[in-house]
């Protein structure tokens, strides 16, 4: 289930150094920064480059993947004057698993003992050979069906229970984006799931606490994360993000695809307005080499294919959201961002099609970003970095050693370890 070359994750100290890896279908991102005091966040170096090789956050061709993740890293390494050997980097395409178990106990304080035999009571859940562990989440204790325990240690009661939450993520794909990280002479240190990173990244404390959805448009993927009382409740990818949107508008107006993603930047919008019949576009045609070849049409032919796409995101969150049973949990507070969030319009279609109060979220908790690079588009990033600094209430996995840490979850991820 683990890695096989992944190292144990150790926190970061104060002055030290961290790096973050967004392996994205649109870009690749490197985060150099150094840790400060309360477990601050300063950005020291930062590089980042067109993706290649990649689609829908996997890796489909490895030398072109190495080649970008080594140019955004070399990019990051040489504005922060430092070399970097280890990065924590993120998992596209996870899966959430829920389980529970509860157990005897003898009516005396609740041990650590106890809570480890709860877990190993839990064997139900079967992740499967072709699954790697990502995260293992305890999201809640009860003690004699009283729910909502944080931490049954040292309480008395005759029936322990425990609640995880489990992520994983295709074995194979995280093997080949292990591969492809050490061709480019780097280590894993850890690695965290996309939305997960996202979430941490924009959502802010009350939010996480009360109950909040965050959904990332990146290029190739659309991910979910509901958090509650501070920890990650679920997660979930939907396989389709901005450059379908791009695809779209090349195929609709038969312009190549870098004026499509030209179009949408310069002229995209998520909704329709009464003066995009006014507006007039160019619009260059494929195989037409000068501006004879091209057509004038109006803004609204643009709108027009850019907001159904648009739409079917948002149905399938909503759907996704629904199914999930979490949808109770999230209220009406849900954050927008990632790169694809960034067209005027969208914020107030997700607000239509959600039914739900939405802002746009961009990168918080993190300084020495500047304008350019502290966007929602930079979000997964950002909350890589927070990620290695935050005291975890969850066990990332990402290797056979990660988990084999001292204290409870210490203790969780060594059963999860050897049971999963």
């Amino acid at each position: 289930m683990g890695l096989n070359g992944a190292k144990k994750a150790k926190r970061p100290t104060r002055g030290g150094m961290i790096a973050a890896l967004d392996v994205g279908s649109t870009k690749v991102c490197c985060f150099i920064a150094r840790v400060e005091d309360a477990g601050a966040v300063r950005i020291l170096g930062m590089g980042h480059q067109i993706a290649t090789g990649i689609r829908a956050g996997s890796i489909i061709d490895m030398e072109a993947a190495e080649t970008s993740i080594g140019a955004a890293v070399h990019a990051a390494e040489q504005m922060a004057n430092e070399t970097i050997r280890d990065v924590i980097v993120n998992v596209a395409s996870p899966i959430s698993h829920g389980f529970s178990a509860e157990i005897p106990v003898p009516g005396t304080e609740v041990t650590e003992a106890d809570v480890r035999r709860a877990l190993a009571h839990a064997r139900t859940l079967q992740v499967g050979p072709d699954q790697a562990l990502v995260h293992a989440i305890p999201v809640g204790f009860s003690l004699d069906g009283s729910r909502g325990i944080r931490d049954p240690k040292g309480m008395y009661g005759e029936k322990l229970g425990v609640q995880a939450h489990v992520i994983t993520a295709p074995a194979g794909a995280v093997r080949n984006l292990q591969t492809c990280v050490a061709r480019c002479h780097l280590d894993i240190d850890t690695l965290v799931a996309s939305p997960y990173a996202s979430g941490l990244a924009c959502l802010v404390e009350d939010e996480m606490e009360m109950g909040s959805a965050c959904i990332d448009m990146g290029g190739g993927t659309t991910t979910i994360s509901v958090f509650f009382e501070g920890k990650l409740m679920w997660s979930d990818c939907i396989r389709l993000g901005g450059n379908h949107v791009t695809n779209d508008i090349a195929r609709g107006l038969t312009t190549p695809v870098v004026h499509a993603e030209r179009m949408k930047t310069l002229h995209g919008s998520a909704m329709t307005s009464p003066a995009d019949e006014r507006e007039m576009i160019d619009v260059p045609q494929v195989g037409e080499e000068d501006r004879l070849g091209s057509n004038n049409l109006p803004k609204s032919y643009l709108v027009r294919i850019i907001q159904p796409r648009l739409e079917e995101i948002f149905e399938h969150v909503r759907s996704h959201l629904e199914h999930s049973g979490y949808a109770k949990l999230v209220g009406r507070r849900v954050v927008l961002t990632g790169g694809a969030s960034q067209l005027p319009g969208t914020r107030e279609l997700a607000q239509l099609i959600l039914d739900k109060q939405v802002r746009v979220g961009r990168p918080t908790r993190i300084t020495g970003l500047n304008e350019a690079n502290g966007g929602p588009a930079y979000a997964t990033a950002a909350g890589l970095l927070l990620h290695a600094v935050r005291n975890p209430t969850e066990l990332p996995v990402a290797s056979h050693e990660a988990g084999s840490g001292s204290g409870f979850f210490g203790r969780v991820g060594l059963w999860l370890r050897e049971n999963l």
